[in-house]
């Protein structure tokens, strides 16, 4: 396999991507005036965001997407098959990210979008070619959210295996843990074969030559032969390859265990730095430089260039809530913690305020090495707007953005990443690649 050839800069492009989720990163988003409750499973509500964030400047959004509704509670284990407790005050169902993401596609123009795909319970063929899909109908555009899925619900969902037993304190104890081991691997696999689909046509496949009646050279479309413990899969892709070749790989982690994936299997890893009151499984309080120590560790235990693979680049994620003329940032998530009767707990720290104050935190984690950040809109679409309208401008006069794109550009550029070359085209003998 070949190896990685760093492109000739010394630091990656800075980037600010968006994070989308319904109606904001607050639970209780939805009950707020400025929100929309009953647009969020429209195709206009997702144009609409979509098109505020490019026309801002945003390199990339990404949407979440799950195999289980966001507010079911874990049922215990001696419950049935399929029982679930229902959180009614918070939103409950989502569109298909991909669907969403390949459905915006052409109506957008030179945005990154990059949607949750989970690799548990779904066919990695499938999932590699459905992407590859998507990056044909954005030009280049596409990225992937790899997730993996250990709870019982998603499990029942599909009810082809049954979910791990898994000890989260042992998991986010450091201590080693046979089920995530296992979810770990399995992902590691789909993405592996994934990226072998990829590169299983070569860019000059396609010869369609009107004379011999020959459409496709077929020494240059591969078989790519996968062995795995979960599934084999022999290949090639049914989709030729894609404009970028390799399409971009982003993972979210929050502890040893899933930066060693990232490590292995991702091209861009979001962090959580900062969280004053994390989800199960975040590492409170651990600074973006703390965070960054962990994940350049992981990488050093893994040759990235044999697998094909560009250094990590480590992206901050941030929940926002900016002020408005009526009313603070720190107000509105305040009001809304009321609304839910809790102070909402997240994976990432929130940050409410100006954009000045906002910038001055981005800036800091520019300074301690993070490669951007992902931003997520306390609500939807008031938060966006004003991250459109008031936070990138500043960003980009701080030198902490990008100039907003005005052509198309591939995702893989605007993380820096490079031509991703084909392992199989290298493998052949030269005089064969040029033939």
């Amino acid at each position: 396999m070949s190896s990685i050839t760093e492109p000739k800069q010394t630091a990656p492009p800075f980037t600010v991507g968006i994070a989308l989720d319904g109606a904001g990163w607050h639970p209780s988003a939805w009950r707020d005036d400025a929100a929309r409750p009953a647009d969020l499973f429209s195709p206009e509500y997702w144009s609409e965001l979509v098109d505020t964030a490019e026309r801002g400047g945003a390199d990339y959004v990404t949407f979440e997407d799950a195999l289980r509704l966001q507010g079911a509670a874990e049922p215990g284990p001696d419950a049935p098959a399929g029982s679930r407790t229902l959180d009614p005050a918070r939103v409950e169902g989502r569109l298909d990210a991909l669907l969403t993401a390949s459905w915006l596609a052409p109506r957008t123009r030179s945005i990154g979008l990059i949607p949750t795909v989970t690799t548990t319970h779904t066919e990695p063929f499938h999932v590699a070619t459905a992407l590859q899909t998507l990056d044909h109908v954005s030009g280049g555009r596409a990225g992937w959210q790899l997730r993996f899925s250990a709870d019982r619900a998603s499990a029942d969902a599909f009810g082809r295996r049954p979910a791990p037993e898994l000890d989260i304190e042992r998991v986010f104890a450091g201590e080693p843990e046979a089920g995530l081991d296992a979810l770990i691997a399995d992902a590691a696999d789909a993405a592996e074969v994934a990226r072998r689909l990829w590169d299983s046509w070569e860019d000059d496949a396609i010869i369609r030559d009107l004379e011999t009646g020959r459409f496709l050279d077929r020494d240059r479309v591969h078989h790519i032969d996968f062995e795995g413990d979960g599934f084999s899969v022999i290949g090639p892709s049914i989709v030729p390859r894609s404009p970028q070749g390799q399409i971009v790989v982003t993972l979210l982690a929050h502890a040893a265990p899933i930066f060693d994936l990232a490590a292995r299997a991702a091209d861009v890893v979001f962090i959580t730095p900062e969280n004053e009151a994390p989800a199960a499984g975040a590492s409170r309080g651990k600074t973006a430089a703390d965070l960054i120590a962990e994940v350049r560790e992981a990488e050093a235990g893994v040759d990235r260039a044999a697998l094909g693979l560009h250094p990590l680049r480590i992206v901050a994620d941030l929940v926002v809530a900016l002020d408005t003329d009526a009313e603070g940032g720190a107000d509105r998530v305040a009001r809304l913690d009321r609304l839910a009767g809790v102070a909402a707990a997240g994976d990432a720290r929130v940050e409410a305020g100006p954009a000045e104050r906002i910038a001055d935190r981005i800036a800091a984690w520019r300074d301690a090495g993070v490669d951007g950040v992902r931003l997520r809109p306390a609500v939807l679409p008031l938060d966006l707007s004003l991250i459109a309208s008031e936070l990138l401008p500043l960003l980009r006069a701080r030198r902490l953005a990008n100039p907003a794109a005005s052509e198309p550009t591939p995702l893989r550029e605007r993380f820096g990443l490079g031509v991703a070359p084909n392992r199989y085209a290298t493998r052949r003998a030269p005089q064969e690649v040029s033939a």
